[in-house]
């Protein structure tokens, strides 16, 4: 949904046009001072775009917000101190964003899962014990069946309550990627797309220099970053990566998937399927960022499947974990692509 509202505010082929236009009048002997001055017309034109269709509001608060003036900030101190190129910079800064971010929260998201599923085993005991104590209490206390059924049910609910307190594993923990992962991503998108189009004060001699800086860096066939990527190559990959991460999760379940996950599953391929398209539209700065943050996530979720992995950042060993989870991906990856055949899904007993 994020990826969606971005669209509106990332993309700008009018502008593009103005910067393609502006550049072919320019010459070789003046060719810094031209493009600078290209660069400042083309973003006070982006600026009146951009309240002609109505964008004032919402986005161009977010644009002007505290949190993307300092991820604008630390972007261009990573590129200054590092002396990358642009693309490189922007790559750079999202490895260092995400470690220092969300894979804390990603291990700390899994301790809380493992945690979860722990107490769940202590639980058929618990119900047994319940069972009981409620035919008890119904006999001596004359109580109905729907009486009973209430009293049972909040009494499971209290030992679940108080075994999360013991253990402090709260399900909402479980969001705690997202909660952090999103805001990440929106605000480091909207300081790139601020850092292109030389926002909030185009004026600005430094937002002119990494502007024009950003024209001539990039890489193989995308030299300019200001500018879409005309091979779609990136906006595939980014679909591609996005898929990849969702099969990877539902293959690595070692438990039949419920409605609710497939549901989300479903939902999850369709953006992810939404993103191609809008990628096509930003430009490619914000691309080369998407692409990299989304390889980030993938690279992430294969390592933390690995059990040696896990027990090194301290996260508990549960019956559902894998022992040998790049063969079994492997395994399911054949099946799906018809190398090797299913197994029976109820095989039948030898006579």
């Amino acid at each position: 949904m994020s990826a969606l509202l971005l669209l509106r505010t990332c993309r700008s082929p009018t502008i593009a046009g103005i910067y393609k236009y502006t550049y072919q009048g320019t010459t070789v002997a003046n060719h810094t001072c031209n493009h600078r001055l290209a660069s400042t017309e083309a973003a006070a034109a982006s600026v009146q775009l951009a309240n002609a269709s109505g964008l004032v509001g919402y986005w161009q608060t977010l644009s002007n917000s505290t949190p993307v003036a300092y991820m604008q900030d630390v972007l261009i101190k990573i590129h200054d101190y590092s002396g990358l190129p642009w693309w490189a910079s922007i790559v750079l800064s999202t490895v260092l964003f995400r470690s220092v971010a969300t894979l804390p929260l990603t291990i700390y998201q899994h301790k809380i899962t493992a945690r979860i599923e722990k107490i769940a085993l202590e639980m058929p005991v618990i119900v047994e014990e319940l069972k009981k104590e409620a035919a008890m209490a119904k006999h001596k206390f004359k109580w109905s069946e729907k009486q009973t059924q209430i009293v049972y049910r909040r009494s499971i609910k209290k030992q679940w309550q108080n075994l999360i307190v013991r253990d402090n594993c709260h399900p909402m923990k479980t969001m705690i990627v997202l909660w952090g992962q999103i805001p990440l991503w929106i605000f480091q998108s909207v300081a790139l797309r601020n850092l292109v189009y030389m926002l909030p004060d185009p004026t600005s001699i430094q937002a002119q220099i990494v502007t024009t800086e950003m024209t001539v860096g990039g890489f193989g066939w995308i030299p300019n970053l200001t500018v879409v990527d005309n091979s779609y190559i990136l906006p595939v990959a980014l679909g591609l990566i996005n898929l990849a991460i969702i099969e990877v999760q539902a293959m690595s379940r070692t438990r039949p998937s419920t409605r609710l996950q497939n549901i989300a599953n479903n939902v999850f391929r369709g953006l992810s399927v939404v993103m191609v398209p809008v990628a096509c539209t930003v430009p490619s700065a914000i691309c080369v960022y998407w692409v990299a943050s989304s390889s980030f996530g993938l690279a992430q979720n294969l390592l933390i499947l690995s059990p040696e992995v896990r027990r090194s950042v301290g996260i508990p060993k549960t019956q559902t974990e894998l022992s040998e989870p790049y063969d079994l991906l492997w395994l399911k990856i054949q099946q799906r692509l018809k190398l090797v055949e299913r197994p029976p899904a109820d095989k039948p007993a030898a006579e």
